[in-house]
């Protein structure tokens, strides 16, 4: 929701307060004249400055100014001195005020700078305390946020930050601190956004804990910018209860409507249309018709996204409501909803073939501003491109998708922290998949399959694309990690010993959250490296191949990059490549313990290979004739990521390389080969009984290692250790964490090592071997954006990563390492060797190479 909103909303209910204020009029009438002194002159000025705000929103502008004119009269008739000069400046300041509620943005800035003057003076005098002056400088920012002229707002901002910190007012600093939030997030600026509104948080968790479900729906609006709508929906679902409870109608209303724009952006259009209707229902009660129309406007995107999924066209009424809410939109001033509504308008009737109505529409919408965001930026790119697409422009749809992802990727190369990173292609996921359906239906000749791999590396994991900034270290996040690491060891005691963790689990839940939310606040993820061009590929692939998945509607395809010569290959639909790969995922899960009975064993083993077989008959078979008998470099996509690809029969002996990209394969193969000058590390966590024998045995093909097993295995050993080693082999329990991927974790021996930490390795190592359950499962994002405890790894510039898939025995694991790293010590390459060993039994032994395999 646009911020100028916010602002609005008050307006209806000015109505009552005017009230109010006639009568405190009447009753100064009935006092008559001052007697002696001005205290009733001083107040009735201030009763009429208070009157011009609340009939300016209800009446317009003309009737505001008449009260401040006749204010203006009555403070010229006091002597000189302070107390007039303190009530010039509060009429001046409310001047400004009124112009900017009332639209006229230009007229009300000289106001404001003259109203900023005179407080100057007045609180030079001492007649004005210093918190009147950051409210002038707050209004005068706001002003200049809504004119799109972030430098100004931020300089006043800054203002009153000093202001509150130097006048020992905390709640200035709250609001100074929360302003700076909003701005930076318009901006893009989400990281120092976080930062400012944590604290704002800190701060009113002393002064005003009831406000703090305020800040927490603040803060969604800058995570939705971010594309984070599951963490936003979290905060908005911490911050409603407590609204309800409170019976705060007007931001109970607000952040429904926040919410409904979460589920929106998460994919989940019923869900948003709930929201939307609860928020619009409340903002009305209130006598509130223009957030109303606002809410209106998110039930309208949640109604169009379901119907543009549907195979029949929408009508012309949906077309109707669209310009009449846009309409009505602009009678409020909310020009970028006004807009949106109307490129909604576009897009229904490209639906409905009407390409002559929807260029009209589009042509009668202005630029986004400055200001504008991501969001509306990447609607106006989509309705374009889709304009031209529906006119038989190819070219010019390319140039508008080309255009909104060049947008998205100045925003992504500001953001902090690997998950905000991933999360802004969830604003580009429409787009994307314009292109790259647009992309297969110009046909499969060799110039489309180069032109797909394209557009697939331009949109596709593009957390991998970065390379990592130098770690600042954050004090509040260590301490926040640590505590969160001694309570996962007490949970994990406690459910040993059959107690309740309930508490514990709430406690845990918390302190997660809070530690993500520090980490979104770092800085610059990294520097951007370009992407990966066709020909670099090719020329760095030699005699393997590369073989990069796609899903464009129900249709799996393949660009396949072989002897230099792109192809692109149909590989029927998406439902059966999912649910095989689901299947083939539960069976090999099965079969994992160690000592499962013979009978349960064979029938799970049939099971699995009739799955492996479906999904290799589909993925494979069609490839057999261009990939002969290579080495591959593999990038799935979203149901892909889960399979243990040497399970499959054409797959098994044969080297594998799974990467995110081919972006991020060619950064990871250009990783130097003397990192760490030779050094390898060996790490045996607790409760794991096959640990000290397979650290113990593979010390016989690294000699020269380092090991750190039993109780010296901690995680600040640990860490230490894989810094700027060459090769690390971490024999641990480990467990995915599906629902926040940066803390899944490793089990040692003072607690669990989180994904989260590895990030900031200021030398990675080469290669990490991951000798536990599932720790290369990653959560997908939109955008093929795939993080879990070996894609943080990678991100963090490790050159290959060898994990398991799917869960695995302890013994089966200790038995693959040993004949691993026996062929690793005799020349093979990681991916050859880890073939040779999953070879053996690739249904029990579910690892992979991730990474360069080299």
């Amino acid at each position: 929701m646009h911020g100028s909103a916010r602002e609005l909303m008050r307006e209806q209910q000015s109505s009552g307060a005017s009230k109010a204020f006639r009568r405190a009029l009447r009753l100064l009438d009935r006092l008559g004249p001052d007697d002696g002194d001005s205290t009733g002159t001083v107040l009735r000025i201030r009763v009429l400055v208070s009157l011009a705000h609340c009939d300016t929103e209800v009446y317009g502008l003309r009737k505001g100014t008449r009260w401040l004119d006749a204010a203006s009269e009555l403070s010229s008739q006091l002597p000189e001195g302070g107390q007039r000069l303190a009530l010039e400046s509060l009429i001046q300041r409310q001047r400004g005020t009124i112009l900017w509620l009332a639209g006229r943005l230009i007229e009300a800035i000289p106001v404001l700078d003259e109203a900023v003057v005179m407080t100057e003076r007045s609180v030079g005098t001492g007649a004005t305390i210093e918190s009147a002056l950051a409210n002038v400088l707050t209004t005068r920012a706001l002003l200049n946020m809504d004119l799109g002229k972030p430098g100004p707002a931020s300089e006043d901002l800054r203002r009153c930050l000093w202001i509150g910190h130097t006048s020992q007012s905390p709640m200035d600093v709250v609001i100074a601190s929360s302003n700076l939030g909003m701005l930076h997030s318009r901006t893009g600026d989400i990281p120092t956004a976080l930062r400012y509104y944590e604290q704002a948080e800190r701060l009113l968790i002393k002064l005003a804990p009831s406000a703090l479900p305020k800040l927490d729906g603040e803060r969604a609006e800058a995570l939705l910018f971010a594309g984070l709508a599951e963490e936003a929906a979290r905060s908005l679902d911490k911050a409603l209860p407590a609204l309800r409870a409170q019976g705060n109608n007007r931001d109970l209303a607000v952040y429904e409507t926040q919410r409904a724009a979460a589920a929106l952006l998460g994919g989940d259009p019923g869900t948003a249309r709930r929201f939307a209707a609860i928020a619009r229902r409340g903002y009305l009660r209130q006598g509130m018709p223009t957030m109303a129309a606002v809410a209106a406007l998110i039930s309208l995107r949640a109604e169009i996204a379901e119907v543009l999924l549907d195979t029949r066209p929408p009508t012309r009424r949906l077309v109707t409501k669209a310009l009449a809410l846009s309409d009505e939109l602009a009678s409020f001033r909310l020009a970028d909803e006004s807009d949106v509504a109307q490129l909604l308008g576009v897009r229904v009737a490209l639906r409905r073939r009407d390409t002559a109505l929807a260029a009209q529409l589009l042509d009668g919408i202005p630029p986004p501003r400055q200001m504008t965001s991501i969001d509306h930026r990447m609607l106006h790119r989509l309705c374009r491109a889709e304009l031209a697409v529906a006119t038989g422009n190819r070219r010019k749809a390319f140039s508008q998708a080309r255009a909104g992802f060049a947008e998205l990727g100045r925003i992504r190369d500001r953001m902090g922290g690997l998950e905000l990173v991933c999360g802004t292609a969830v604003h580009g996921r429409e787009l994307g998949e314009l292109a790259i359906r647009l992309v297969l239906d110009g046909g499969r000749s060799a110039a489309e399959a180069r032109r797909l791999f394209d557009w697939l590396e331009r949109t596709r994991a593009q957390v991998y694309r970065y390379e990592p900034q130098p770690a600042v270290e954050d004090p509040v996040l260590a301490e926040r990690v640590t505590e969160l690491r001694s309570l996962t060891m007490v949970m994990r005691q406690a459910k040993t010993e059959g107690r309740r963790v309930r508490e514990l689990a709430a406690r845990h839940s918390a302190l997660q959250q809070e530690a993500t939310r520090l980490g979104w606040q770092s800085k610059v993820w990294g520097r951007p490296r370009p992407v990966a061009s066709l020909g670099q590929v090719a020329g760095q692939l030699g005699d393997r191949a590369l073989v990069s998945f796609a899903t464009s509607g129900e249709a799996m395809v393949a660009v396949v990059i072989a002897d230099g010569r792109p192809r692109l290959v149909e590989l029927g639909g998406v439902a059966e490549a999912t649910r095989a790969a689901r299947e083939l995922h539960a069976d090999l899960n099965a079969l994992a313990p160690d000592h499962l009975p013979k009978a349960l064993i064979d029938v799970v083993s049939a099971s699995a290979r009739r799955r492996a077989r479906r999904l290799d008959e589909q993925l494979f078979r069609p490839l057999a004739k261009i990939v002969a008998d290579r080495e591959l470099i593999v990038v799935p996509t979203g149901p892909l990521y889960r399979v243990a690809w040497g399970a499959l029969p054409s797959l098994r002996s044969r080297p594998v390389a799974v990467t995110p990209s081919a972006t991020a394969w060619l950064a990871a193969s250009a990783v130097s080969g003397s990192t760490g000058r030779g050094r390898s590390v060996l790490i045996g966590g607790p409760g794991l009984p096959a640990a000290v024998g397979e650290v113990a045995q593979l010390a016989r093909y690294r000699p020269d290692a380092d090991i750190i097993d039993g109780d010296r295995a901690t995680v600040e050993a640990v860490l230490d250790a894989l810094d700027g080693t060459q090769l690390a082999h971490i024999a641990a329990h480990g467990e995915h964490e599906p629902d926040n991927a940066l803390f899944s974790r490793l089990d040692l021996v003072d607690g669990a090592l989180f994904a989260h930490e590895t990030t900031r390795l200021r030398r990675p190592p080469e290669q990490v071997v991951l000798a536990a359950c599932e720790l290369a499962l990653n959560r997908i994002r939109p955008g093929d954006e795939a993080l879990g405890f070996a894609g943080a790894l990678l991100a963090a510039g490790v050159r290959t990563v060898t994990a398991a898939v799917t869960r695995v025995g302890d013994h089966t694991a200790a038995e693959s390492m040993a004949f691993y790293h026996r062929r690793v010590a005799e020349g093979a390459e990681p991916a050859v060797a880890l073939a040779d060993s999953t070879a053996v039994d690739p249904l029990r032994r579910p690892f992979m190479c991730f990474g360069a395999g080299r």
